[in-house]
């Protein structure tokens, strides 16, 4: 058994998250000490690792809740995580379409600032006009 401290380096996650994980249920409630304080264990760690794993892919809440589920459920199927796992790569990919965009867009007001008035005064700059319109 350790404390939230300790759960907090193993895994990387602050301690403000792992109490927010509690509240939520994700994380199991842990046991407490004599003076009040949250005991955790190795379970509590594995946990925690695959909550923080999900989230570090992209997985929202509602859907490492989901992952955690079909982790505990010996009767649930397979193809349900590759469900959650393509949607959340549809989501991924529209984020990176988007992101793309915006690299482009980035790129054309560097290229036109570079070549149109490296030496204007700001309200004169390429880029300003173009966030203005």
């Amino acid at each position: 058994m350790f404390g939230i401290g300790v759960l907090s380096r193993e895994t990387g996650c602050h301690i403000e998250t792992i109490r927010y994980y509690e509240k939520l249920g994700l994380l199991h409630e842990p046991q407490r000490s004599s003076g009040g304080h949250r005991l955790y264990n190795k379970a509590h760690q594995q946990r925690l690792s695959f909550i923080l794993k999900a989230r570090s892919l992209g997985f929202n809440l509602d859907k490492t809740r989901e992952l955690l589920s079909l982790s505990e459920n010996a009767e649930r199927s397979c193809g349900e995580a590759l469900t959650l796992v393509k949607i959340n790569l549809a989501t991924v990919n529209e984020k990176m379409a988007e992101l793309q965009r915006i690299k482009d867009s980035l790129l054309v007001m560097a290229k036109s600032c570079q070549s149109c008035c490296p030496g204007a005064k700001a309200p004169d700059c390429t880029i300003v006009d173009a966030l203005s319109t």
